[in-house]
């Protein structure tokens, strides 16, 4: 059994099954999909009912529920009686064509996001934040649909103040990954915690002795063996059919939350000159032409965008 008890906010509890779900033995991810998948009908079952549902055992849904950070099956069911019962009844749109189509994507965006972060460690989510002001220098390591979020961080960290690197091709990422020091983050953004592209930077950063933060949706995943810190959130997507859009706003998230949590422990004189500079450099990036004569050709103007 866990020693620490698994006591997830309002409406995380499926978050929490889904993000240790993979870790968990065949007949052990049969019980905790029932749980996850089923809700409704599992806190009407007992033990012995779940198990059969499962096509298992009894003591296996214990050692189940133990496995997934519970005290038991009862500890496990109440939580879901709880979260069911929290839940707001909203009503889905039943309009057919693209309109009822747009709207079921967006609900189901906007439960996803509701309880994405339910399964961040709070002191783990600290410790990033720490290491991430004091390092001398911050690394960016994500490809294929995690990309897009580790890019978005980079940038937004650099406008902080907070100069960061991120290469978008994964060999690029493994070899400033091999040139950091100890006291250098490396943020390693990867949903499934199993990308082999990603899993190399993180090695490399490892062996080169920076901290590397792991960003992923599943806690028990290959990722987690080369993190010193891992912020898990987001795993409830894996079950939606809309899985890439859940995947990417969660990432997009919980980095922009890390994002605000370090631009608010960066204080002192340079970093706030820092910050100005760099506002205004992007104020005259984006400024528009002075009047004096240049035009901007409107074909021309649409190729730029």
């Amino acid at each position: 059994m866990n020693a620490r008890i698994a006591e997830p906010p309002i409406g995380g509890t499926i978050d929490h099954i889904l993000s240790v779900l993979p870790s968990l033995i065949p007949s052990a991810q049969r019980v905790a999909r029932i749980c996850a998948e089923r809700p409704e009908q599992v806190v009407e079952m007992s033990g012995a009912d779940l198990a059969a549902a499962a096509d298992t055992s009894p003591p296996t849904v214990t050692r189940t529920c133990q496995a997934l950070g519970f005290q038991g099956f009862q500890h496990l069911r109440m939580l879901l009686v709880r979260d069911l019962g929290a839940a707001a009844r909203a009503t889905r749109s039943s309009e057919a064509g693209t309109a009822g189509w747009l709207q079921g994507i967006a609900d189901g965006a906007g439960e996803i996001l509701r309880t994405s972060l339910a399964s961040v460690d709070a002191a783990a989510f600290d410790a990033a934040a720490g290491a991430i002001v004091a390092a001398p220098r911050v690394l960016l390591a994500g490809t294929g649909a995690s990309g897009p979020a580790a890019q978005s961080i980079a940038l937004k960290l650099t406008m902080n103040g907070r100069p960061c690197e991120a290469p978008v091709d994964g060999v690029s990422q493994q070899l400033t990954a091999r040139v950091l020091r100890p006291g250098d983050v490396c943020i390693v953004v990867s949903s499934s915690g199993a990308n082999a592209v990603t899993l190399a930077a993180a090695a490399a950063a490892r062996e080169a002795g920076a901290t590397v933060i792991g960003v992923t949706s599943f806690s028990r995943s290959a990722l987690a063996d080369y993190t010193d810190i891992l912020l898990v959130a987001g795993a409830r997507f894996q079950s939606w059919d809309q899985g890439a859009v859940g995947a990417g706003l969660v990432q997009y998230l919980l980095l922009s939350v890390l994002q605000l949590a370090v631009a608010d422990r960066m204080d002192g004189d340079d970093a706030e000159r820092a910050r100005w500079a760099i506002r205004d450099e992007l104020g005259a990036i984006v400024a528009e032409p002075e009047d004096s004569g240049d035009t901007v050709d409107a074909g021309s103007a649409r190729g730029a965008s």
